[in-house]
C-alpha cells in the first residue's frame, strides 16, 4: 500500500502550486507586479481584491473624451479660448492709458509716480478679472470639500450675483440723478457715500437669493460666497460708478515734453482713442508716415499692426475689446434663453393635457416672432445697450430649448426613478430640475451651443446695420466700415473683423456637432 496523499490544484506539492515566498518584502513586490502587470483575464478571487479592475467613465467623461478626439472640436475650443481671454484681458493689453505714469523733475529725479490704467478700470474689469483669477483655480481644487459639480453651479450663482449688482446700481443711480427726481434723491445719486448705500442694499437682496439657491447641499459654503462676492461687487460697483474724463492727448504731450515718463501697454490703444490724423492707416504702419507731426515723438514711433479705421481707431485694439461683446452677447441671451426654455419644456413635458396645449401654443407664437427685424425696431425705441440687446435675444430664441426639453420630459416622465420619487412626495421642483432634467438636458446643451452661434451672428448683423450698443467696440461695426465714404474697400476692415466673426460662428458649430455625436447612442453605434 503506498503512501500517497491527495494533492489539490494550489497546494503545496501539486504542479499548478505556486512556489512559497522567501519574505514578506517578496510577497509584496509579487502582489504588486501581479496588480501593475495587464492581463487578459483575471480569477474571481483577484477581482475581489481588486486586481484588474478597472473604473469605467462616467457618461459626461467619456463624452467629453470623444468630443477631444476630433480636430475640429480642439481647434474650436482653442479659437473660444483665445476669445474668452482677450475679453477678459483686453483692457491690460490694450489701452491708451500708461500702466505707470512717473512725472520728473528737470534733473530727471521722479517726484509722482501714478497708475493710470489701473485707476481708470471699470467695476465689470475688476470683477471679470477677479473671477478668473479667483474663481479657476478654485474650480480646479482637487482637495476641496465640495464636489467639482456644486463648484461649478456655485461660479455661475456669483457671476450673476456680481453682474447684478453692477447692473442694477447703475440703473438706479442713473434713474435717481434725472432732473425731474426730488432733491434728495439727486443727492443721494450725487454724494460719495450714496453708491455704496445702494450697491450694498442691492447687494444685500441679491446676496440672500444666491445663498438661497440650490448649489450645494451645504448651507454655509452659498453663504460664504453670496457674502464674498456681495462685498466685492459693492466695492468695485461704488467706486468705479462715476465716469472720469479721458484725455489721452494729455500722456502723450507729458512724455514729448519729458515731464513724465511712461510705461504702456503691449497695445497702447483704446478703443475710443481715435485721431483725425490716423484715418486708414494700413496694417503695420507707423503713425509718423500718416502724421508728419509726430515724427521724432515717441507716439510717432508706435505702429499700428492691423491699421486703423476711417476715424483714426486702432483696429487690434477693438478688435480685442469686442471679443467682450461677442462672448457675453452669446452666453448671457444664451443662458436667459435656457433658463425660460428649460421651465416651460419641463412644465409642458411633465404635466400634459391642457397645460402642454396651453403652453406649446406660445411658444408657436414666439416662433413666429422675427428676432432680428424685434431687436430693429427695440433699437429705435429702447436704449441701445449690451443689456436691452441679451434680453430680447434671449426672450424671443428659447423655444428651441422647450421643445427639446418636452420631448425628453414627455418620454422619461414614466420611467421607475420618476414614479419613486412620486411615490415618497418629493416637491415638484425636486423632481423636474434634480431627477428628470439631468436625464434629459443633453439635447438642450447641444442645442445651446448652436443658440450661442446664432446670437453672436445676431449681434455681428445689428452692428454692421448701425443699430449695435451705443460706444462698445464691435465686430460688425468694424466690418461696416470697410467700404469708406468715398466708395473704396478697406480691406484689412472686411478680413480681420469678418474673420473673427466666421470663426467664431464655425467654432461654436463644430462643437455642437461633435458633442451632438458623442451623446448620440445611435451615431456612436453606427461609428463602430
Amino acid at each position: 500500500m503506498s503512501d500517497t496523499t491527495p494533492q489539490f490544484p494550489g497546494s503545496p506539492g501539486s504542479p499548478g502550486a505556486r512556489k512559497p515566498s522567501s519574505g514578506p518584502a517578496d510577497a509584496r513586490m509579487g502582489a504588486a507586479s501581479d496588480a501593475d502587470t495587464p492581463r487578459e483575464s483575471v480569477t474571481g478571487v483577484e477581482l475581489m481584491r481588486g486586481i484588474g479592475v478597472v473604473r469605467a467613465k462616467g457618461f459626461w467623461a467619456d463624452a467629453w473624451d470623444r468630443v477631444l478626439s476630433r480636430p475640429g472640436a480642439v481647434a474650436g475650443l482653442i479659437w473660444i479660448g483665445i476669445v474668452a481671454f482677450f475679453a477678459v484681458f483686453a483692457p491690460f493689453i490694450a489701452n491708451a492709458h500708461p500702466y505707470v505714469m512717473r512725472m520728473v523733475d528737470s534733473t530727471g529725479n521722479v517726484t509722482a509716480t501714478s497708475y493710470p490704467l489701473f485707476a481708470n478700470l471699470s467695476a465689470t474689469d475688476i470683477l471679470l478679472t477677479v473671477g478668473v483669477i479667483v474663481g479657476i483655480p478654485w474650480l480646479r481644487w482637487r482637495k476641496c470639500p465640495v464636489p467639482q459639480s456644486e463648484r461649478l453651479g456655485m461660479l455661475v450663482v456669483a457671476a450673476l450675483q456680481a453682474g447684478a449688482v453692477v447692473v442694477f446700481t447703475s440703473a438706479i443711480l442713473s434713474w435717481l440723478d434725472d432732473a425731474e427726481k426730488a432733491q434728495w434723491a439727486k443727492t443721494l445719486a450725487r454724494s460719495a457715500w450714496g453708491p455704496y448705500a445702494v450697491a450694498g442694499a442691492l447687494a444685500l437682496v441679491v446676496g440672500a437669493i444666491a445663498a438661497w439657491l440650490p448649489t450645494t447641499e451645504r448651507k454655509m459654503p452659498r453663504v460664504i460666497a453670496a457674502i464674498a462676492v456681495g462685498a466685492v461687487a459693492t466695492f468695485a460697483t461704488a467706486d468705479r460708478i462715476q465716469p472720469s474724463l479721458v484725455n489721452f492727448e494729455r500722456y502723450h504731450e507729458l512724455e514729448s515734453s519729458g515731464q513724465a515718463r511712461m510705461t504702456w501697454a503691449p497695445i497702447p490703444f483704446s478703443p475710443n482713442y481715435v485721431r483725425s490724423d490716423m484715418g486708414n492707416l494700413k496694417p503695420m504702419a507707423t503713425l509718423e508716415s500718416k502724421s508728419p507731426s509726430l515724427k521724432d515723438t515717441p507716439q510717432g514711433k508706435r505702429i499700428s499692426i492691423l491699421g486703423t479705421d476711417a476715424l483714426g481707431g486702432d483696429v487690434l485694439a477693438q478688435m480685442l475689446w469686442a471679443c467682450r461683446l461677442s462672448i457675453s452677447i452669446g452666453l448671457v441671451s444664451t443662458g436667459i434663453s435656457l433658463l425660460i426654455g428649460v421651465t416651460i419644456g419641463a412644465l409642458m413635458g411633465y404635466f400634459g393635457g391642457w397645460v402642454d396645449l396651453v403652453l406649446f401654443r406660445m411658444v408657436e407664437i414666439f416662433m413666429a416672432v422675427p428676432v432680428l427685424f424685434l431687436l430693429i425696431v427695440a433699437a429705435g425705441v429702447l436704449p441701445r445697450n449690451t443689456y436691452v440687446m441679451m434680453a430680447i435675444i434671449g426672450c424671443f430664441s428659447w423655444t428651441g430649448a422647450a421643445r427639446f426639453t418636452r420631448a425628453e420630459f414627455l418620454k422619461l416622465r414614466q420611467q421607475d426613478f420618476v414614479q419613486a420619487a412620486q411615490a415618497t412626495g418629493m416637491p415638484l421642483r425636486s423632481i423636474l430640475f434634480r431627477h428628470i432634467l439631468p436625464n434629459g438636458v443633453t439635447p438642450v446643451l447641444v442645442d445651446a451651443s448652436f443658440a450661442v452661434a446664432a446670437a453672436i451672428s445676431v449681434e455681428a448683423t445689428l452692428s454692421y446695420l448701425g443699430l449695435g450698443p451705443d460706444g462698445q467696440a464691435s465686430w460688425g461695426k468694424l466690418l461696416s466700415s470697410a467700404t469708406a465714404s468715398t466708395g473704396t474697400f478697406v480691406w484689412w476692415l472686411a478680413v480681420f473683423p469678418g474673420g473673427a466673426i466666421f470663426l467664431s460662428v464655425l467654432a461654436y458649430n463644430v462643437l455642437g456637432e461633435s458633442l451632438r455625436d458623442a451623446i448620440d447612442p445611435k451615431l456612436r453605434k453606427a461609428a463602430h
